[in-house]
């Protein structure tokens, strides 16, 4: 919209074509035309989003580390460093960007797993390096230099199943590394080439990614582990913890306390001897020293009751001159219904 002013001048309100530029980012760009708006293109699926982070995974996978340190030294017979090497939530399609697809001149072995108790799937990368090494060292291979090359070709089915037997063993170790959390179980369902058929997820979504980094007998080799967001789904409050047992879990040095001193509470008891149904006028007639009889003789059931809930029933009796009360049973819930 324009006002026009005494001098018959305009004082545009709108912003002018170079601001708008400046904005966007296009200025000083050919004027020749784009399939589509390159700002538009880099608000919508630019990769500055943030993610909730999740302490409690980082607690999670440096103890699959640990425990997975363990199970390879008894497959290398050997030692072997494990290390949690890398950890971060991101896209699903940046998860896998390092797996490159047949053609690329890379091979990596895909393998898809279910959590079976959360119903989803997870993704287990397992790069050349990895499999190369892995093959050498199972069947007596000698140890090589690092910078030693090798020629990069199709897994042989050997390579495929040595490779399927280390992928059990971190899906048997990680189920144990969520143990203290919960209990879930990881199942291997199926091994891929090829990203495009190891979908697990929309590309778009959030995806958690650890790399767990492995060196022995000088060969270093990694693997890859992808959870995404809706696979971890059930269990995303307990990983927003930032200490093992914040919100779950029972504290078995309080629960101890509180029993004990539970058994040394004062609490009273009391017999109910009559009920009896009075008009509010007699109720406000009564004074001091008026009598009430009460109908119930020596013998009669009566009820012992804590506050308003009943615990036992009794009968009415004397002892050593006094009004006591014998009892029969425990009132159970069921009864009080």
């Amino acid at each position: 919209m324009a006002m026009m002013g005494s001098g018959g001048e305009a004082a545009e309100s709108l912003l002018a074509q170079a601001e708008i530029d400046m904005i966007l980012g296009t200025q000083g760009e050919s004027a020749a035309p784009e399939p589509a708006t390159p700002p538009l293109n880099r608000l919508i699926h630019g990769n500055a989003v943030r993610y909730e982070r999740l302490p409690m995974a980082e607690i999670v996978f440096e103890r699959l580390a640990r425990i997975l340190g363990g199970s390879l030294r008894n497959l290398f017979q050997d030692n072997v460093d494990v290390r949690l090497a890398a950890l971060a939530s991101q896209r699903l399609t940046e998860s896998i960007a390092g797996v490159s697809a047949p053609g690329s001149g890379q091979t990596s072995l895909l393998a898809v797993f279910r959590a079976l108790e959360w119903d989803n799937l997870g993704i287990l990368v397992i790069d050349y390096d990895t499999i190369y090494n892995l093959t050498e060292i199972l069947l007596g291979g000698r140890s090589v230099p690092a910078s030693q090359q090798h020629a990069i070709r199709p897994l042989t089915s050997i390579e495929r199943n040595l490779t399927e037997r280390l992928i059990r063993i971190v899906l048997q170790d990680l189920t144990v590394s969520f143990a203290p959390i919960c209990a879930v179980t990881f199942e291997l369902e199926r091994t891929e080439t090829d990203p495009r058929f190891a979908a697990v997820g929309r590309n778009s979504g959030a995806a958690l990614t650890a790399r767990i980094g492995m060196t022995t007998a000088s060969r270093q080799g990694s693997v890859g582990i992808i959870l995404p967001y809706a696979t971890i789904e059930p269990v995303r409050e307990l990983l927003l913890q930032q200490f093992m047992g914040e919100k779950f879990g029972r504290d078995s040095i309080w629960e101890a306390h509180l029993a004990e001193e539970l058994w040394h509470t004062d609490i009273e008891l009391e017999a109910v001897l009559d009920q009896q149904t009075m008009k509010l006028s007699a109720l406000m007639a009564l004074k001091e020293g008026d009598i009430m009889p009460l109908g119930t003789p020596r013998g009669a059931p009566i009820t012992l009751r804590c506050g308003e809930i009943s615990l036992f029933d009794a009968q009415l009796g004397v002892r050593n001159g006094r009004i006591a009360a014998a009892i029969d049973r425990k009132v159970t819930p069921v009864d009080q219904r």
